[in-house]
């Protein structure tokens, strides 16, 4: 797991006036809503007594810890100490680590990282929602027990389709089956290449018999395309024709180091109808579960420390893109040393540093060991 990109925390719909305690990266946060509606995330463990602020509540735009009503804002600094007195200055180590958050595609996002504004990698566009005319969206969350590194090498796999998705390509009986060509390009919405890349190719799929009148028209040839921005975002297109076609993005939250919970927004060119919106859904989450279902056996459940103890081959390259990705931030300092944080568990709180910290010194809760 690592700090210094963007996570989605809560569908904005379920965010309203009670705080709500949400578990990412190993850590608890708490985000609540200001009179004004913007959503907050601040670390969730209160600094005097380590009581958990998300039990707490909302008071002028403050979060009030249950335990002795210490009110934070969303800037993590605290307000008010009411056992001190009504008038007494709030002293200046009285403060939590605070995230940046921006609601984008009906989704709360937060910053768990310290990088300056200027330097934090991009939340993955969603175009289409921008300009919607012509599309209609499905939004989707599920949880599993799988480490998000293994789910998204799952979506950059263009080989796996064929046999873990029946419906999707001839259920591993063509004997001419084989991963065409891989097309790639360093990235998509104008994302720097050092935050991630895509690739294209095309695939063979016999025409649905089930979807509607546009995919029984669309050419036994199709193109598919995916790729990441980040550790933990990533899009997927899969294009029937010009007419027909789905874009997948998916915003994974590593709960755990073995749980992950995915926000899917899955926008689709056809069968636009509200009435057919329930039925994507429920088809995604079928595709979803094949996946899953493999996933969870994988072994180890993490991805190797070496390409070494895999057997890849050149399908396998969106995948080893990607883990050299994952080493260069590493590398930078930016990935979470989990066994040190297991333990210390119940002995030590640790939180995501937030940017604030480069600013200021002086705080309570160590900054969580790095790698």
């Amino acid at each position: 797991m690592y700090i210094n990109f963007w996570y989605p925390v809560i569908l904005g719909e379920e965010l309203k006036e009670e705080p709500v305690k949400v578990r990412m990266l190993g850590q608890n946060f708490v985000v609540f809503r200001d009179s004004e509606g913007k959503p907050n995330t601040l670390h969730d463990i209160c600094i005097h007594r380590g009581a958990s602020l998300s039990e707490g509540s909302v008071k002028k735009d403050c979060i009030q810890c249950p335990y002795h009503g210490w009110q934070f804002d969303g800037k993590g600094i605290c307000q008010k100490i009411p056992s001190l007195g009504k008038d007494a200055k709030v002293p200046k180590r009285a403060k939590i680590d605070a995230y940046p958050t921006e609601e984008k595609y009906g989704i709360v996002f937060a910053f768990l990282g310290d990088l300056p504004e200027s330097q934090r990698p991009p939340i993955m566009p969603i175009e289409e929602l921008e300009d919607d005319e012509g599309w209609r969206p499905n939004y989707l969350t599920y949880e599993a027990k799988i480490n998000y590194e293994r789910s998204i090498e799952n979506g950059l796999d263009a080989a796996h389709n064929e046999f873990v998705h029946p419906t999707h390509g001839h259920e591993g009986e063509d004997d001419d089956y084989k991963v065409n060509e891989l097309k790639f390009e360093d990235s998509r919405f104008g994302v720097a290449k050092k935050w991630g890349f895509g690739f294209w190719h095309p695939f063979k799929s016999p025409a649905s018999k089930k979807e509607g009148p546009q995919l029984k028209e669309a050419s036994e040839e199709r193109w598919a395309g995916s790729g990441i921005v980040g550790p933990n975002q990533m899009w997927t297109y899969i294009v029937f024709n010009e007419k027909s076609e789905f874009r997948q993005y998916m915003f994974e939250c590593p709960v755990e180091e073995n749980h992950v919970k995915i926000f899917l927004v899955n926008m689709r060119k056809m069968m636009l109808d509200p009435a057919m919106d329930k039925p994507i859904a429920d088809r995604c989450m079928v595709v979803a579960q094949q996946d899953i279902d493999v996933l969870e056996k994988v072994e180890p459940s993490f991805t190797p420390v070496s390409n070494t103890k895999e057997f890849l081959v050149p399908a396998d390259e969106p995948c080893i893109k990607y883990r050299k990705l994952l080493s260069g931030w590493e590398k930078k300092g930016w990935k979470i040393n989990s066994d040190a944080v297991s333990e210390a568990s119940g002995k030590i709180a640790y939180a995501i540093p937030s940017p604030l910290r480069k600013k200021q010194k002086g705080w309570v809760i160590d900054k969580i060991p790095l790698n």
